[in-house]
């Protein structure tokens, strides 16, 4: 199978042989793939069909124990939130202008709330059992109640609204939205009560709660802001000397801001106030990374096909698994509550749109 699909990266997309190559794969692997007019981009299924080819490795550190459905969700898939009190996962479907609710006990979608524009960020705020979503398309964050999922309220933040961080103990919801700022909203007057000016788009940003900075990924700015939650200032601008710095996340027990540039592919280790500790080479286009505190794990999720497994051993971060996924499955969500890694797969080679949970072992 290896040596097969050598010769489909050899021969190339557009090479019949390839084509046939594929199909027969797809063939063998229970019609996994669906082949149209002749064509297909074979770069792009290679990690499906790598990961149907490949045994399951007794030692790998990630087991694919589920796949749940989202029903007829078609186009990119963003960012994802948990409700544990129900133990609900939320889905923003992008492209399909929508948001699945996934019931994680049952394994299976619950329901989808559609009428959004571009939602891209997703967060529930418990103490007003309130899920807000942010729409790129038209600036929005909406309101819903978390139970029937019905509207509750809107707030316009005028443009690109994207990530949401849930600040429960501070009793605050903060949104990356527009050109460059972050909007802190008041979840018991559903209203925005300050703005931070930032110098570009805000892509992933962490809160670091004992201290109430806000560290932000500014990727067009090549740098990361750091934030003053209370007042909303900017204390500190930490430039970057490579790009594409999307993905962030904060280790609290080390002290330590993770970022995954794009631009080369590399996994970044800095100390909170800024000083370069480590870095590794990772997996191409990265939207998410976290932090497995109890095994001392860092997974990587990446639009090429696949999640990196970092084992972390003092300043030192090691490459211990590349595991396929699939072309485009990018953004992912970790929930050390329930012990398991959300990925979200998008339609294409590899099936319908769906969540795969993985399971960490040991």
């Amino acid at each position: 199978m290896s040596q097969v699909l050598q010769e489909v990266k050899e021969t190339g997309p557009r090479s019949s042989t390839a084509t046939c190559l594929i199909a027969a794969l797809a063939a063998g692997i229970g019609g996994l793939v669906t082949l149209d007019a002749g064509f297909v981009a074979a770069d792009a299924l290679i990690p499906t069909l790598t990961a149907a080819a490949q045994p399951a490795e007794h030692n790998a550190p990630l087991e694919l124990e589920a796949k749940i459905l989202l029903g007829d969700v078609r186009g990119r898939i963003d960012h994802l939130a948990v409700d544990l009190k129900r133990q609900r996962l939320f889905v923003a479907e992008l492209g399909n202008d929508s948001v699945g609710v996934v019931d994680m006990a049952a394994h299976s979608l619950l329901r989808t709330v559609t009428g959004l524009n571009e939602p891209q960020g997703v967060g529930y705020e418990p103490t007003t059992d309130t899920l807000y979503v942010a729409n790129a398309r038209d600036g929005s964050v909406r309101l819903f109640e978390a139970n029937e999922y019905k509207a509750t309220g809107r707030i316009e933040l005028g443009s690109d609204a994207d990530n949401i961080r849930i600040d429960a103990a501070a009793k605050r919801v903060v949104v990356g939205y527009g050109d460059g700022g972050l909007a802190i909203l008041d979840p018991s007057t559903r209203a925005k009560v300050r703005s931070a000016p930032l110098k570009a788009h805000p892509e992933s940003f962490q809160l670091e709660p004992d201290s109430g900075r806000i560290f932000v990924n500014l990727p067009d700015a090549r740098a990361v802001a750091v934030v003053d939650g209370a007042s909303g200032k900017q204390l500190a601008n930490w430039p970057l000397d490579k790009g594409g710095n999307f993905a962030m996340a904060i280790d609290r027990d080390r002290g330590r801001i993770l970022l995954a540039y794009r631009s080369p592919a590399e996994l970044a280790v800095l100390s909170t106030d800024g000083k370069p500790i480590t870095s590794a080479e990772t997996c191409d286009d990265v939207d998410d990374i976290f932090v497995d505190g109890k095994r001392n794990r860092v997974y990587v999720s990446c639009g090429a096909g696949y999640l990196d497994v970092f084992e972390i051993d003092e300043a030192a971060y090691r490459r211990i698994a590349r595991l396929p996924t699939a072309t485009g499955a990018r953004t992912s969500l970790f929930v050390p509550e329930l012990d398991r890694l959300l990925v979200a797969v998008r339609v294409g080679p590899a099936g319908p749109a769906a969540i795969w949970v993985f399971k960490p072992m040991p």
